[in-house]
């Protein structure tokens, strides 16, 4: 009671200094606060996810971001960015200064970039500095600005366009709405490409929403006009831009800006309830979070309300509940239910705010929660076929032209890199046959990348041998390549499945000689494309003899096939062995020739002679545990035997995998060994879990954890099941609730796209630019804007935040939801 006194007591003081201050001021997270408004500068490093430079947090809303020098009206996902070479912070001067270059690292270096601008090397500062309700932004150059190159550089910053839709805008008197579609006229450069939009206005003083109190940000410039351009007319993924234009001979405060955003005096976010937006079985751990601003005082008792049938709710269970405490900028209330065991659709309520509806019932895993992914998901993601849903079409067939080999020596997007050889007996260009069966796009994307579909595979076998889901809603037609949705064919969707991606990782190695690492679109046009993938290419595969144009019925003179790339990786090849040696066992009497040439490529891969680094030694052992359980031959017994302390010194990854063959390698000494690691592991995963209040580690870096969370509960689902009295369940149905809806943040949405009361239904997968979803794919999750600021935006353009993706998430998803169906089965 002292300690909970204590901490209101806190709450209170905290709640009135920040009434009584004025102006902004550097808070201990280094960056400035203004009662319900914070301005960071330099402490997000993902520029090009639109996290980065300076940015501008107003009540809740990151409204503006990158703030910062770029080299393009309208920068986009892979032109030029800077790199930052050291930030300081001085709580004296209320000050941050951020130095940044333009090396060549930066601009056509390792990293793929299709904007090149060799001769253009300046280094720069920025600083901001507080001014009572404003912030100031300067920047000084080292050099001035070439004069081929003026005109090209300008001071940025980007502004949310989902905040801003229907809101209002001044420019120096010139006045609009933003509106919800990017509109011409567009703007050409002096040789008559396309650049951007023309400016929807050119000023000195920028005001954003002036009738929203909560978003009205004003932004005036003392040294040049501000552009306000709208980003999305060049790149669909852009947001509306600010722009001034650094001008000739200047390098002293080149830029300044005076940013000031309006201040809802005495503003506290609203206090948020976290639930698994499905619910809970009966005999589940039940808690719920209350999400509070760090500044509000108020502690109102947390209820649990029934609704019945008739309308009328009935109050069955309230408490005033012991804080758990901070977590990134919010204070926690953990609410326990546990005790309601009654079916029916329940709400949580803390004052005047509710949860989303959600179910109590013994069937609550037993429709609409994993089966989406199996029903819809993985079908529409389903490569070198047709899939259709009744009335509609998901995609028409594609890629039935894959695939050329790639170009020697080529530097390709999206990390796909080929060497000095094809490692092959194919040379670049030439159409490698075989490669268009099988495969899952990648979900926000086309490509197939071999890790991708291996994993998937894993996971999906992984989830045949612990539950097996006889489920049974698709039609799969592999020679006719046509998939229908909702049409039982009487087998197995998820056998159907894992042949699917056999198909696509064996096939290629039986043409190649050896895996691929990735099947990619040969231009940016084709990779950003959003839309059908049958539009990607003709489905013809490319003869050079043919004159331009010209087409056969299999053949055609368009170099628009897909290239297929190869690289000598260890560690990546005997990842996928142990994916296919897995695959072997639940293929064998279903399809028993690729259950055979499944184990043939794993066992060949294995053997092969290779030094190898201590990770790749881990892919080598995982190898040989899925070969001793699928063969049982005493080769792979005896190695994971002779690399017992690998697998001790690596258990945080490893003892998932060697637990599951402890009784196959029946040695006591062993058995010991890693029961002991275990026992080692168990505390420190106790200690992290007890660092949040969600019940796992969770570390938030940039990119949304949903899927390394979803990760981890896999694995602990199986740590539980070897070593019930060393790891307790909660692991991985905390993990489970954390994806449906127990995360943090002012957004409650289960990841899981259809699933539950509130889900993610702006993702970015195929159909992303419909700002659509489809359904059972399970998006990225909660990203982390530095250093405290949880945000997970109805966007369907953040990849780090709403990207669906195949290795792991939908199919670890639906993993832990049939996990916590089987725990709770029976009782």
């Amino acid at each position: 009671m002292r300690k909970f006194l204590t901490i209101l007591l806190l709450n209170l003081l905290a709640f009135l200094s920040v009434a009584q201050q004025k102006g902004f001021r550097l808070n201990d997270q280094e960056y400035f606060e203004n009662g319900g408004v914070n301005v960071m500068a330099f402490q997000d490093i993902y520029p090009e996810g639109h996290q980065g430079g300076v940015a501008v947090i107003m009540h809740g809303i990151r409204i503006a971001t990158n703030g910062d020098i770029r080299l393009d009206e309208t920068p986009g996902q892979w032109q030029p960015i800077p790199k930052q070479k050291k930030r300081t912070v001085s709580k004296d001067d209320q000050l941050i200064t951020a130095w940044l270059t333009y090396p060549d690292s930066s601009i056509n270096g390792k990293g793929f970039n299709p904007v090149f601008y060799p001769d253009l090397h300046f280094n720069y500062s920025v600083k901001t500095r507080a001014a009572g309700n404003s912030i100031v932004v300067s920047v000084d150059l080292d050099r001035p600005v070439p004069k081929e190159f003026l005109g090209k550089v300008g001071f940025i910053m980007e502004l949310y366009p989902g905040a801003l839709f229907g809101k209002s805008w001044y420019l120096d008197g010139q006045n609009g709405i933003f509106p919800r579609q990017p509109n011409g006229p567009g703007m050409t450069d002096a040789k008559g490409e396309l650049v951007a939009a023309q400016p929807m206005a050119t000023g000195k003083r920028f005001v954003a929403a002036p009738e929203d109190n909560k978003l009205s940000l004003a932004i005036e410039s003392r040294k040049g006009d501000i552009q306000l351009i709208d980003g999305r007319y060049t790149h669909n993924n852009g947001w509306f831009v600010l722009r001034t234009v650094l001008a000739p001979e200047e390098t002293k405060n080149a830029v300044e800006w005076v940013i000031t955003p309006h201040v809802v005096e005495g503003w506290i976010a609203d206090p948020v309830v976290h639930v698994s937006q499905v619910g809970y079985h009966p005999d589940q751990s039940k808690t719920a979070l209350i999400e509070l601003d760090k500044n509000d005082p108020q502690r109102f008792p947390v209820e649990l309300i029934r609704i019945s049938e008739s309308g009328p709710v009935q109050v069955v269970l309230s408490e005033k509940v012991k804080e758990w405490g901070p977590f990134l900028r919010y204070n926690y209330l953990p609410f326990n239910f546990t005790s309601v065991r009654k079916p029916g659709i329940y709400q949580v309520k803390f004052g005047r705010f509710l949860s989303q509806p959600f179910r109590i019932d013994a069937t609550v895993y037993g429709r609409h929660v994993w089966q989406p992914t199996l029903e819809y998901f993985l079908p529409v993601q389903m490569c070198h076929m047709r899939i259709n849903e009744k009335y509609r079409v998901w995609h028409g067939l594609c890629h039935m032209d894959d695939a050329r080999m790639a170009p020697l020596s080529h530097n390709h997007f999206d990390g796909y890199l080929q060497g000095d050889t094809t490692f092959t007996r194919f040379k670049s260009g030439e159409v490698v046959p075989g490669l268009n069966t099988g495969g899952w796009h990648d979900a926000g994307d086309y490509d197939l990348r071999v890790e991708s579909q291996s994993g998937e595979v894993y996971i999906l076998t992984n989830t045949w041998e612990a539950f097996r889901p006889d489920y049974d809603e698709t039609m799969v037609d592999q020679h006719n390549h046509l998939v229908e949705i909702h049409q039982p064919d009487g087998l197995p969707d998820i056998l159907q499945q894992i042949e699917h991606g056999v198909l696509s990782v064996v096939g290629g190695y039986q043409n190649l000689g050896r895996l691929y690492r990735g099947i990619i679109d040969p231009t940016i046009r084709q990779y950003v494309l959003l839309g059908d993938g049958v539009n990607l290419s003709d489905g013809l595969f490319y003869d050079p003899v043919l004159p331009f144009g010209e087409k056969t019925a299999t053949h055609s003179s368009l170099t628009d096939d897909r290239w297929v790339f190869t690289e000598d990786n260890p560690g990546r090849e005997l990842a996928v062995a142990a994916h296919l040696a897995a695959a072997s066992r639940a293929l064998k009497g279903f399809n028993d020739t690729l259950s055979l040439r499944s184990l043939e490529v794993a066992e060949l891969i294995f053997h092969l002679d290779r030094k190898l680094n201590e990770r790749q030694l881990s892919s080598k052992i995982q190898a040989a545990a899925e070969l001793l359980k699928t063969t049982g031959k005493k080769e792979y017994r005896d190695f994971i035997l002779g690399n017992e302390q690998q697998i001790v010194r690596e258990f945080r990854n490893m003892g998932w995998i060697a637990g599951q063959v402890v009784k196959e390698v029946n040695q006591p000494a062993f058995t010991t060994a890693i029961k002991e690691a275990a026992l080692r592991y168990a505390g420190e995963v106790k200690k992290q879990a007890e660092e949040t209040p969600f019940g796992v580690p969770y570390r938030p870096h940039i990119w949304g954890a949903g899927w390394d969370i979803q990760s981890f509960g896999v694995r602990h689902y199986y740590l539980h099941s070897i070593w019930p009295d060393i790891f307790p369940a909660d692991y991985f149905l905390n993990a489970l609730n954390f994806v449906l809806g127990v995360h943090p943040g002012v957004n409650t949405s289960s990841f899981a796209s259809g699933v539950g009361s509130r889900s993610a239904t702006v993702a970015y997968g195929i159909n992303r630019a419909d700002w659509s979803y489809i359904p059972g794919g399970v998006v990225s999750g909660t990203a982390l804007i530095r250093p405290d600021f949880p945000e997970l935006l109805d966007w369907p353009f953040l990849w780090q935040q709403q990207e669906y993706v195949m290795g792991g998430g939908a199919t670890n998803f639906m993993f832990l939801a049939l996990a916590a169906e089987q725990m709770f089965r029976g009782k």
